[in-house]
């Protein structure tokens, strides 16, 4: 027994050490918001023409739903969730953002939503009451199922975890830890059971190569209210503070630093990369760690309108689930007037649909010159708004005004996708900053990275082994699990297709690969 610990002991600091490579490098999985042109695609084309006022209306829409439901957990509610009605759907998918994940052995492909605002991962799974695994609401998606009985390298999770919050409903320590998680929306929850399997990423840097990384989730039995439509139907992904979301998780096993960041394209593709702990030219800010609300909170100070400069304080939630920035007064007015004061263009009402309060025309030479706006956040560090207005477009993208992207806030500051995009948001939950810097998310960034500081250490010497001891096949590194290769090189010759269907290959979300 004692022989067999410690070849146990040395597998999981071997495989520690063989992923510890891949922590001073980002992980990274594609991010696709709900109105790209991939999830159109995968969907079925059935969502507004992006410019229009109905695109734009839907998206505030949804906004409008997860403010409310922000504010009223900064108030001590439930874990915030929002999903959207049905005026305000896109074929019913009521997050912002989605990922392609594959997880376990062979591994199985989901399309999760991605919160900022929850912490555990979850996915349908030996399902009792799920979503659906097809629907017209889906368009063209078939939905996968998890089994932990059909992957070799799934682990049950039990109820002596430190993971386990639940063990008072556990007969004993050796049980399965169950879980239930109970959202705001319209009595919407999910419960089961934790397992542990494989999680499949992608390094940024360098040479790509897949790597495998041991990830506690929710094998989510029953789904309740919203999750049994659209709103999740394939689970969903935490990004929370706490220590039971993917980030935290993986910091915890050495696999990455305890920080990621996320950026944002234009066209509604973008990245997320654990392990990112920003580099030596970003701008930063404290983050405000509030227990009763963890949340991604900053401190503003003041803002530039144009030449004006504003004084004012608060606190806002960055939120990457929220597509327009949303402040409440005074800071809202002072922004928006100054703003307004200086445009050069005459107001007008572009739309009844449109929530914005200030749009105007487009001047007869067409060109759009609106004043720049910045944010002052905490310690003087700017936060550059690089195009704070939305161009407004008819069926035929002929443009027929613009808005300042901005809503009225009662309760919740938020600074939304539109005030992040064309910057990297590094979250660094290890030294609590939030960092942020001009970024192109279709380039590699090269700049010199902050230090890291994985919770591994060195490999310990292999134990001794007798006759009959379990040896395991560490030519190449051992999981936890076993399981052999824990960063592999993607190559022509070996390729997994990952796909929703027969019909239907991610190839543009992914880099194929497989399990040597």
């Amino acid at each position: 027994m004692a022989a067999a610990a410690a070849a146990a002991a040395w597998v999981r600091a071997v495989f520690l050490a063989a992923v510890a490579a891949s922590a001073a490098e980002a992980l990274g999985l594609d991010v696709h918001h709900r109105y790209s042109a991939t999830v159109r695609e995968w969907a079925g084309h059935r969502a507004p023409p992006r410019g229009t006022p109905g695109y734009y209306a839907a998206l505030a829409g949804h906004d409008g739903l997860r403010r409310r439901s922000l504010a009223s957990a900064a108030r001590g509610g439930e874990v915030a969730f929002a999903d959207g009605n049905d005026t305000y759907r896109l074929n019913d998918f009521g997050f912002l953002h989605y990922a392609v994940v594959s997880l376990g052995t062979p591994n199985v492909t989901f399309l999760v939503a991605l919160d900022t605002g929850s912490d555990l991962f979850w996915v349908p799974c030996d399902c009792i009451k799920c979503a659906p695994l097809v629907s017209p609401n889906y368009g063209n998606l078939k939905f996968d199922v998890y089994s932990p009985q059909k992957s070799s390298t799934s682990r049950k999770v039990p109820c002596s975890s430190n993971l386990c919050d639940e063990q008072s409903a556990c007969q004993s320590a050796s049980n399965s830890c169950p879980y239930n998680i109970e959202y705001l929306s319209d009595n919407t929850s999910s419960s089961g059971v934790l397992v542990e399997d494989l999680l499949y990423l992608i390094t940024e840097y360098g040479q790509p190569k897949v790597v495998t990384a041991p990830i506690t989730f929710g094998c989510g039995q029953v789904q309740t209210g919203s999750f049994l439509g659209s709103a999740a139907p394939n689970g969903l992904l935490g990004l929370g503070m706490d220590s039971k979301s993917v980030p935290s998780l993986l910091a915890s096993e050495g696999v990455a630093a305890n920080s990621f960041s996320m950026c944002f394209g234009e066209d509604g593709h973008g990245r997320i990369n654990f392990g990112d702990t920003g580099s030596s030219d970003q701008q930063e800010t404290p983050l405000n760690i509030y227990k009763q609300n963890p949340y991604y909170n900053i401190s503003i100070t003041g803002a530039m309108v144009g030449s004006k400069s504003i004084n004012a304080k608060f606190s806002a939630i960055v939120d990457s689930g929220t597509s327009f920035t949303a402040l409440s007064d005074p800071m809202y007015t002072e922004i928006t007037s100054s703003f307004n004061s200086q445009v050069q263009d005459k107001p007008t009402q572009l739309d009844s649909s449109l929530p914005f309060e200030f749009c105007y025309t487009v001047s007869p030479k067409g060109s759009i010159n609106p004043p720049n706006i910045s944010l002052i956040a905490k310690g003087g560090s700017v936060f550059p708004v690089n195009d704070p207005i939305i161009t407004i477009t008819d069926t035929a993208s002929n443009p027929l005004g613009y808005c300042l992207a901005m809503m009225k806030s009662e309760g919740v500051n938020l600074i939304g996708e539109n005030f992040m995009s064309g910057l990297k948001i590094v979250f660094d939950r290890e030294r609590k900053v939030l960092g942020w810097k001009k970024f192109d998310c279709y380039s590699v960034d090269n700049s010199s990275n902050l230090p890291v500081n994985p919770n591994t250490s060195a490999v310990p010497p292999k134990p001794s082994m007798g006759p009959n001891s379990y040896t395991p096949e560490a030519t190449k590194g051992a999981s936890p699990n076993g399981t052999q290769v824990n960063v592999l090189q993607p190559s022509a010759s070996s390729l997994l297709k990952l796909h929703f269907n027969t019909n239907i290959f991610i190839a543009t979300a992914l880099l194929f690969f497989s399990i040597l």
